[in-house]
């Protein structure tokens, strides 16, 4: 963090304006104040109506209290069999997973923001996380996450499950400005240093009339731990005495030589959000414009080598420590900058037809405006270092979606309803890689490898949900898809671009619910659903050499074909509930993206068929206890394991990657008063397997998957009506565990928020 900056925020803090804490979601008495103005388009489903095929865990400002709030995705990280790798706050990569759906399935789960689309189904993995950054987490005013692909309302990408972000739309005028700042401690390998960052956010909204219009600006900047560890190749002459190369086990448990890393990475974030909404007669529409102007630089990689004199070793052919003889060179350290810059424009239209039918119409185009990143060959202090590089460059990359859906209420008969819609998806990615002689500059040279193409997906979904008396209920529904992959091409060999043919397939996805309320309190649900997961563009057409990675795609990619099912046992008591889901999935084709650490090559590999089992325990009580104690607890054991393989019949037996057994999240708070709020949670998984051979069973090392017990603590006090502090902690034993890659050390946040 630059100086002038860190200056300017200790100044706002001093006038006691920040704060992470998202508006109406300070304290009971703010929230009492703020609920006769709060208004959101999107609504709780009933949970004891048909339509409530998909097990669902709903959030309102009051469950949001006592989480150390920063940006969206803290908003929903203690959600049940849920899981989101931010290895930093600021993190781009903040992959989504749910239940059976690891983190690295990313196109298993869809994440909407009124209405808008904010997964990124054009690339997967780490570069398939959801665009959190297009909703700050200051705006939003209620979450939903459904369970599963039951409803025929959502495509096959809902395998693991669907996050529904609604945000708040002014009722009258207001102003609000919060921020936070936060700092962690970080100790493993060689580097051992704290770092910091800060969000700030300012909103302001108005209705006049019919026409109510939000501006918000959210700012968010920090330095984070470094997230790659580099390990020496073995052998050589030996030399060249040098000492502080680090001896330790891989994931694997081969004894390795580490010696270095990439180092702090700063990013910085800003999103500007404009909505207008229009009310005339029984019809509301809403117009959400988000852009994103993100920059991220890593040019302070660390060598932890040095010769006899004490001096810093980038680059070795020949070093020899104790009896170890190994070489590397700095083209791991290297240093780069991305700089990123996303519009999002969505339309969102609904209102009565009739007094029984209503029609609602969504309506998105995302577009990436700029994104390159630039990246050196060796480090600047490589005695060899010279100014060439290469840059990566993503053109014309983007989506289109439509929809329109009807709901008739009591159609034909009581008790009967009826949802029908058409929906439309387009996906365009486009990726190039050049050589640079001045990769500072952005100067291109000659393009080493070009790759990109299309997708599309077609739908026609409809589903009848009847109440049949008040013990029973069930649901019907089916959707019918049409996909298309075409405009496929890549760089072959000679530097031509070569067309890739294009393919097309059309599915069916039936659906089935049946419910039964033998008391007011208790409800039993059973829902089953075919679901199919179309192969996305980078796994279609995505082929690229990069110093340190390559990727081979695979058009001929089938989709993903899963059979789900689950059985819910939901008990109403008071304040709360509790609920029991038995799940179980088998899923076909699965498309499984695995990279060879030692040469960098990924590769798009389908696995048979997986089948996962699992249960969740989920207990949501507001006053347990005690009436000023409320509790959000959830247990999940889930088994998932690969039963056929064919190609390679070894694998047959093994744990899915990144799949723990168990998750287990506790979010407790304590209402002092009306102004007072303390809290505690515990986020818990035990460890899993990063490889399909799940040879990777070394713990507590990078590259691993392990088990993690993350403490936080938060306290929010409501100073007056106005303004609002809090403190807190992340990670209160500052435990270091890895996800692959380092999750934070222990971090303390402090907030402060002002509303007028």
């Amino acid at each position: 963090m630059s100086t002038k900056k860190y200056s300017v925020f200790l100044s706002s803090l001093a006038l006691g304006l920040v704060s992470t804490t998202p508006i109406a979601a300070t304290s009971p008495s703010e929230t009492s104040a703020q609920e006769e103005t709060l208004h959101v388009w999107g609504k709780q489903q009933d949970s004891r109506a048909a339509s409530y095929t998909n097990p669902t865990s709903v959030l309102t400002p009051e469950d949001m209290v006592s989480i150390n709030i920063t940006t969206t995705e803290d908003v929903v990280k203690y959600e049940p069999s849920l899981v989101i790798r931010r290895r930093f706050i600021g993190d781009s990569n903040g992959t989504l997973g749910i239940r059976g759906s690891n983190m690295f399935q990313t196109s298993r789960s869809m994440v909407f923001a009124d209405g808008v689309p904010l997964h990124y189904f054009l690339e997967s993995r780490w570069n398939g996380a959801p665009r959190w950054t297009m909703v700050s987490a200051s705006e939003i005013a209620q979450v939903e996450v459904l369970y599963g692909p039951f409803s025929a309302e959502y495509s096959g990408n809902s395998m693991g499950g669907v996050v529904l972000i609604e945000t708040a739309i002014p009722q009258e005028r207001e102003f609000h400005i919060d921020g936070t700042f936060f700092t962690q401690e970080f100790d493993d390998y060689g580097f051992d240093d704290n770092v910091s960052g800060f969000k700030g956010f300012m909103s302001f909204g108005d209705k006049v009339g019919d026409l109510s219009y939000f501006l918000s600006y959210n700012h968010l900047e920090n330095d984070s731990q470094p997230q790659i560890f580099r390990e020496a190749k073995e052998g050589g002459t030996g030399t060249t005495s040098v000492s502080g190369a680090i001896i330790e086990n891989d994931r694997t448990g081969n004894e390795k030589i580490w010696y270095g890393d990439t180092g702090i990475v700063n990013t910085i974030t800003d999103n500007y959000k404009f909505k207008l909404g229009y009310d005339f007669g029984n019809w509301s529409t809403l117009l959400n414009v988000a852009y994103e102007d993100r920059r991220s630089t890593a040019d302070s990689a660390n060598s932890y080598v040095k010769d006899d004199a004490g001096n810093t070793i980038w680059s070795e052919s020949n070093a020899i420590q104790g009896e170890q003889e190994f070489s590397f060179n700095s083209t791991g350290l290297n240093v780069s900058e991305a700089d990123r810059e996303s519009l999002s424009v969505g339309i969102r239209i609904k209102g009565d037809i009739s007094d029984t039918t209503q029609l609602e119409v969504n309506i998105n185009r995302f577009d990436i405006l700029h994104d390159e990143e630039r990246s050196s060959e060796a480090n600047p202090n490589d005695p060899d270092y010279t100014s060439e590089g290469e840059i990566e460059d993503y053109d014309d990359s983007g989506w289109k979606t439509a929809e329109v859906k009807l709901t008739s209420d009591n159609f034909g008969a009581k008790g009967v309803q009826v949802v029908t819609g058409v929906r439309h998806e387009t996906y365009e990615l486009n990726t190039s890689v050049y050589d640079s002689p001045d990769y500072a500059s952005g100067t291109k040279g000659a393009a080493t490898s070009r790759s990109g193409g299309k997708t599309t997906v077609s739908a026609i979904y409809s589903q009848l949900n009847w109440d049949i008396n008040t013990h029973w209920d069930m649901a019907f529904g089916l959707r019918y898809e049409y996909f298309k992959s075409y405009g496929g091409y890549y760089e072959n060999d000679n530097f031509e671009l070569t067309s890739i043919p294009s393919n097309s397939t059309t599915k069916a996805s039936p659906k089935f619910s049946v419910g039964y309320q033998p008391t007011d309190e208790w409800l039993i649900r059973y829902s089953i659903a075919k679901a199919y997961r179309f192969p996305i563009v980078e796994e279609l057409f995505s082929q690229y050499e990069k110093y340190n990675t390559a990727s081979i795609a695979n058009p001929g990619l089938k989709p993903e074909n899963g059979l789900h099912h689950n059985l819910m046992f939901d008990k109403l008591i008071d304040g709360g509930y509790l609920r029991v889901n038995i799940f179980q999935e088998t899923i076909k084709k699965v498309i499984e993206s695995q990279t060879d650490t030692s040469t960098g090559l990924r590769t798009f590999i389908p696995i048979d068929e997986v089948n996962t089992s699992g249960i969740e325990f989920i207990a949501n009580i507001m006053g347990v206890f005690n009436p000023q104690l409320d509790m959000r607890f959830n247990l999940t054991y889930v088994d998932s394991e690969i039963t056929k393989n064919d190609p390679d019949p070894e694998l047959e037996d093994n744990q899915f990657p990144r799949t723990p057994h168990w998750r287990s999240n506790l979010l407790a708070t304590y209402h002092i008063n009306t102004q007072w709020n303390v809290g505690g949670s515990v986020q818990y998984a035990s460890n899993s397997f990063g490889r399909l051979d799940n040879t990777d069973k070394e713990d507590n090392v990078y590259g691993a998957q392990d088990a993690y017990t993350r403490l936080g603590l938060k306290t929010a006090y409501a100073i007056n009506k106005n303004t609002n502090v809090s403190l807190g902690v992340d990670n209160l034993t500052n435990e270091i565990s890895y996800v692959a890659h380092p999750w934070p050390g222990r971090t303390y946040y402090l907030n402060m928020s002002y509303d007028m």
